[in-house]
């Protein structure tokens, strides 16, 4: 007979308690923006200082951060965050390397499962910020266009920073995507462009005070 704890049985318990201790733990921390980038930007980064500049603004604001937890633009996250009002919360998965709890958390838990991470990123979330960064930053990116675009969540702003790093796969996006009918025109309207931690800002807050007067007291982005 198959060990029980070796058995998909078994691991859709694992599953099953992650989906409730994420919902249960994250149930009452009102509005968040998840921020996401690399692991391997140091502090004395440009990317880096941008990103504890818009968390601590969020945060001001009484916005909770939400990142992966690691290092890099992770730890800027919650570093920016923590001193202020809004809540800093890492999203930490168990990986074979890179992946090491920062310090700067009000709120932590650890995932095994990609895919119930990143449900926590997005049902709790009213934007996201994507910072510069590898595999994993593109794949919270598209799919968050993804989600929009299938109207499996409600249009919240998409933030893209640093003009420099993004503006080539945009120009592909148009020049390949677009030229070839695989996405529409509408679909590059989907995400906002940035330049300075101000204009990510005043993007993300302005849509908060709009969210909050469309639909008060609804805090999550899971339904359209």
């Amino acid at each position: 007979m198959e060990d029980l704890r070796t058995s998909e049985t078994w691991r859709i318990f694992r599953i099953q308690a992650e989906l409730i201790d994420g919902i249960e733990t994250l149930n009452e921390l009102g509005p968040a923006v998840s921020l996401f980038g690399g692991a391997r930007f140091q502090e004395a980064d440009p990317y880096y200082q941008a990103a504890v500049e818009v968390a601590g603004g969020l945060s001001q604001a009484g916005i909770a951060v939400i990142t992966g937890g690691g290092p890099g633009i992770m730890e800027a996250g919650n570093r920016g965050a923590k001193p202020y009002a809004g809540t800093s919360v890492g999203l930490n998965i168990h990986l074979p390397h890179e992946q090491s709890s920062n310090i700067h958390q009000d709120l932590g838990l650890k995932f095994r499962y990609f895919f119930v991470r990143k449900l926590m990123f997005v049902k709790y979330a009213i934007g996201y910020v994507i910072f510069p960064g590898g595999y994993g930053t593109m794949d919270e990116f598209f799919e968050a266009l993804t989600l929009i675009q299938t109207n499996k969540i409600r249009r919240f702003p998409v933030v893209l920073y640093g003009r420099d790093y993004w503006q080539g796969l945009i120009h592909w996006m148009g020049d390949k995507m677009l030229a070839h009918g695989c996405i529409c025109p509408e679909d590059l309207e989907l995400f906002h462009l940035v330049a300075t931690p101000q204009e990510a800002l005043d993007i993300l807050l302005a849509h908060h005070e709009q969210a909050k007067q469309t639909f008060p007291g609804d805090r999550r982005q899971t339904h359209p």
